[in-house]
């Protein structure tokens, strides 16, 4: 393993993705950039390399288990290893979307994508990260999933599609999973929320900076050794279930 801290962020080529693979770059970190679009692929690296960063370009389709075979093999082969992985890629299945008219599908693509996705992925890159000495794993999620608001009176979350806040609580859940699992690994996994971010995902209706979206994974992703692991946490702290 190079002493060089090594990352790679799935969905990096825009939004929340790109900026947390600026911020990681701008640490000094090699940082793999995951994305299924070529041409935006290649671009965001251009764009993150014109900026100091040291950024390599992974072909990535979180929802393909041949394309992630491949990117962990060409992680192990171009940085030797790898000590961070942050799970961001994710769809929200389009709008509107409720649960008696969503189409089973729709579903089926949404979580395929934003949970099957980050078993897909994650699991090819654990041995990476056994290896590691100081391995993070942050998984970007969202407080549309928790349970907890979604159910307290008085909350209004909005009119999101029922698939992605499922999708989100189904992806918490998988965490707290993880994190029971590798208790006493050394890896330390949680869960991220960027806050209503403006993004292609909401059409840029949220009301944060996609660099404000990305502090949070970056924070979670240089966790000292003693840091937590099985939580869920925004900028304020730990967000509710």
């Amino acid at each position: 393993m190079s002493e060089q801290t090594i990352a790679l962020v799935t969905g990096a080529n825009k939004g929340i993705g790109y900026e947390i693979a600026a911020g990681l770059g701008a640490l000094g970190w090699r940082v793999g950039v995951g994305a299924r679009d070529r041409q935006r692929r290649e671009t965001a690296v251009e764009k993150l390399r014109a900026a100091g960063a040291d950024a390599f370009a992974v072909p990535l389709d979180v929802t393909d288990d041949a394309s992630v075979a491949a990117a962990a093999e060409l992680i192990a082969d171009q940085a030797g290893g790898l000590d961070v992985l942050v799970n961001n890629a994710a769809i929200t299945g389009g709008f509107p979307q409720s649960p008696t008219t969503v189409a089973p599908e729709t579903v089926r693509d949404v979580v395929d994508s934003n949970v099957i996705g980050v078993i897909r992925v994650t699991n090819a890159m654990l041995p990476m990260l056994r290896a590691s000495t100081a391995p993070r794993i942050v998984n970007m999620s969202s407080s549309v999933g928790s349970l907890t608001l979604q159910t307290t009176p008085g909350i209004d979350m909005g009119p999101l599609p029922v698939a992605y806040l499922a999708s989100k609580t189904f992806l918490n859940t998988l965490t707290i999973q993880y994190a029971k699992e590798l208790a006493g690994a050394g890896i330390l996994i949680n869960s991220g929320c960027p806050g209503y971010t403006a993004t292609d995902l909401n059409d840029f209706r949220g009301v944060r900076t996609p660099e404000q979206g990305a502090a949070i994974a970056i924070r979670l992703a240089t966790l000292a050794a003693d840091g937590p692991t099985g939580g869920f946490f925004d900028d304020a702290g730990a967000v509710p279930w």
